[in-house]
């Protein structure tokens, strides 16, 4: 089942949307909701149909959406209980676990990383740096290494990128700097203060239609994600605390139903419907180069909602190594698939 929303309508029947309780979960008083995304991506969709379209509304929730600025900023919000639920690499609930504070993946969010894209200054690619060799053997006018910018240190964009770099045998010839959100990591690259930016498709469009930014290296592509991968893994996901879960668990379900729809309506849905839903979360990049992304992101995105034994352990490689400095957990110590069983029984693909 999916809501019905033309592109012509998507943005104006937001604001009647949330009076229909189809869902049938409703409370003597509307509980209110934190739901926390990293930056301001397409990446991060799900979240953003569910607001936009009213399906937190429609499962009876009052939610604001709050930008934490990264995704270990995402993860150090969700931990302090200022939010309820959150979306980031799936390493996020990890890292939470390890460190006392016991966290679970509600659902998957996506099959490959749509965040994995090296992209190089302009002025470096037209020097002849246009491979990850070529700039593991440049220096800087100061000598120092080149200088690679994520969002985070420990997010997405780092995670996967220095796997890549880690198996090719150049993590070690490159510094590693976190830049927060996308104007600021944009920015960063075109005054030249960094030398790459690990980054999504909408960033990379846009980069090289101003002329500060060219290709490096595709993370993404589906050639390379199976050579390097080997096949479908759970990226990103939406987590909270089990703490979170035991204090309201009927709450857990409303949010875990409302982004399972959400997910569904972005199957059924174009891309161009989906940036005219989901446009005022997204405005840093051009409508292009957004529709671009939600495109790619259609393609990776993990309609099912369930984590199989075959794909948590093809991430094993990547999440539980040095770099990342989590101790290896099961699948039953993260992954807590009550609530996405709920929602697909109610709501079948």
């Amino acid at each position: 089942m999916r809501t019905q929303v033309t592109r012509r309508s998507a943005l104006t029947i937001v604001a009647g949307a949330g009076a229909s309780m189809a869902a049938g979960r409703v409370w003597a008083d509307t509980p209110s909701g934190r739901v926390i995304y990293p930056v301001a991506i397409p990446i991060y969709q799900s979240q953003f149909v569910a607001d936009r379209a009213g399906l937190f509304k429609e499962a009876g929730l009052d939610c604001k959406l709050i930008q934490g600025g990264s995704g270990v900023k995402t993860r150090e919000i969700i931990a302090s209980s200022q939010g309820d639920i959150g979306i980031g690499d799936i390493t996020h609930p990890m890292q939470l676990s390890n460190h006392g504070r016991s966290a679970r993946v509600l659902m998957p969010v996506d099959t490959r990383s749509n965040a994995a894209i090296f992209i190089v200054r302009k002025d470096l690619f037209d020097q002849g740096i246009t491979t990850l060799e070529a700039l593991a053997n440049w220096k800087r006018p100061d000598g120092r290494k080149p200088i690679v910018s994520v969002s985070s240190l420990g997010g997405t964009n780092h995670v996967w990128a220095s796997y890549y770099m880690e198996t090719m045998g150049l993590d070690d010839k490159v510094t590693w700097i976190g830049t927060g959100n996308v104007d600021t990591m944009m920015g960063t690259l075109k005054t030249k203060q960094v030398d790459v930016l690990i980054n999504s498709p909408s960033i990379l469009k846009d980069s090289i239609e101003q002329g500060w930014g060219a290709l490096l290296f595709d993370g993404t592509d589906e050639t390379v994600w199976a050579k390097y991968i080997g096949g479908k893994v759970p990226v990103t996901s939406h987590f909270t605390l089990q703490s979170t879960i035991d204090k309201d668990p009927q709450k857990m379900q409303a949010f875990v139903t409302a982004l399972w729809r959400a997910t569904q309506w972005i199957k059924g849905h174009s891309p161009e419907e989906i940036y005219d839903a989901i446009e005022p979360y997204v405005g840093s990049t051009s409508r292009d180069a957004n529709i671009l992304d939600i495109a790619i992101m259609k393609k990776v995105t993990d309609y099912e909602g369930i984590i199989d034994a075959a794909s948590f352990a093809r991430g094993q490689k990547v999440w539980f190594r040095e770099m990342t400095g989590i101790k290896p957990l099961t699948m039953a110590d993260v992954v807590n698939t009550t609530f996405i069983e709920a929602a697909r029984k109610a709501y079948p693909a």
